[in-house]
């Protein structure tokens, strides 16, 4: 008699839409002059999503919160995973609080983009702890951050 099949283990949606941790390290690394260029994209990028982001959360205040967030993870993501570095996640990151600095600051003329309400502070609080968690996920670099590992 043969034992039965052992049951396919069931994956989880994260890892269906994101790939297990070793599928991730083994991914290979683009060039150095791609990655360059996708930091620079990226940064921009980041910049592009806080403006329109801080536009929509104010437009639609229950759910345009929730849809500037989800851009704002999915763009801190996609630069990690495009570019297999932390700094790939990072450099969105900076674009992104960048431009929420310059969109905090009051006008002369009294007029405001961010205002001190509850969708304005989520949006500035959690679009923050993604841009952290994005930057501090495990890459295919380990030993410094936007650097490859040395040849050894």
């Amino acid at each position: 008699m043969t034992a039965p099949a052992a049951k396919p283990k069931r994956r989880s949606i994260a890892v269906a839409a994101l790939g297990t941790r070793q599928q991730r390290l083994a991914e290979p690394q683009p060039p150095r002059a791609a990655r360059i260029a996708a930091y620079v994209l990226f940064f921009l990028l980041g910049i592009a999503v806080s403006v329109c982001g801080s536009f929509v959360q104010a437009l639609w205040p229950p759910v345009g919160v929730l849809l500037a967030l989800a851009a704002t993870a999915a763009t801190f993501y996609a630069g990690l995973r495009v570019t297999g570095t932390r700094l790939g996640a990072a450099l969105p990151a900076a674009g992104w609080f960048l431009a929420m600095l310059m969109l905090m600051v009051p006008r002369p003329e009294g007029d405001n983009v961010l205002w001190s309400n509850a969708t304005s502070l989520a949006w500035l609080f959690i679009g923050s702890i993604l841009g952290v968690i994005c930057a501090t996920l495990p890459t295919r670099t380990s030993w410094f951050p936007g650097v490859p590992n040395p040849p050894r």
